[in-house]
């Protein structure tokens, strides 16, 4: 990790918010035999008194599910917003372009469950993404039994018990009050992706220029 006091998050509710608005996850580990393994799955953050957990389910018999199960020590990483920035921005352009990106990493321990706590996670995973909207017909209670019982069998629940847990906010944080200015304009004319960055960057402007 690009390891620089100055790109880390300030307190742990910061970090909290942040993997919880971007819960789309990737997980990276390797088998017995060293063999690198990625995978992408939503999750679902839980604070039980002072440990944080990873919780969510994943398809099994793929690659990453069987080494996750030979070898339980994995890396999970938030990735947030993320985008180009041209030194010609800055108030003095004589320097190297860059990237600014938020991203989390979490490490820990995988384990696996199913039965009735698998069901119990996909019952409050479902409503959580219908926004608790208990008319929907996709959330789990009003899914039909024929549906369930064929496939609930193909997929497990797993939560991580996070070890450690480490940030990276690069967004312009060295530069001088203009230019960090200039960067937030010219990405809110970019849009798209470049406009949430920008978001996140005006959110830290009385932070860093608070003088």
């Amino acid at each position: 990790m690009y390891n620089v006091s100055s790109y880390k998050a300030k307190n742990e509710q910061e970090i909290l918010d942040f993997i919880k608005e971007y819960p789309f996850v990737q997980i990276t580990g390797v088998n017995e035999k060293g063999k690198p393994v990625a995978t992408q799955i939503p999750v679902i953050v839980e604070k039980r008194n002072d440990d944080l957990y990873i919780v969510g389910h994943m398809m099994k018999e793929t690659d990453h599910c069987k080494a996750f199960q030979e070898n339980p020590n994995v890396l999970s990483v938030f990735t947030g917003p993320n985008g180009y920035v041209s030194a010609s921005w800055c108030v003095s352009p004589n320097k190297g372009s860059t990237w600014n990106y938020m991203s989390v990493h979490a490490e820990g321990k995988v384990s696996f469950f199913e039965g009735e706590k698998l069901v119990s996670l996909m019952k409050t995973f479902t409503l959580l993404h219908e926004n608790g909207n208990e008319n929907s017909p996709t959330i789990y209670d009003n899914l039909s039994d024929s549906y369930t019982n064929k496939w609930m069998p193909y997929i497990t629940g797993f939560e991580i018990k996070v070890d450690c847990l480490d940030t990276v906010f690069k967004l312009s944080q060295s530069l001088d009050e203009q230019s960090y200015l200039n960067v937030i304009a010219e990405l809110e004319k970019r849009g798209g992706r470049d406009s949430f960055l920008a978001m996140e960057m005006q959110k830290r402007v009385s932070e860093l220029f608070s003088e």
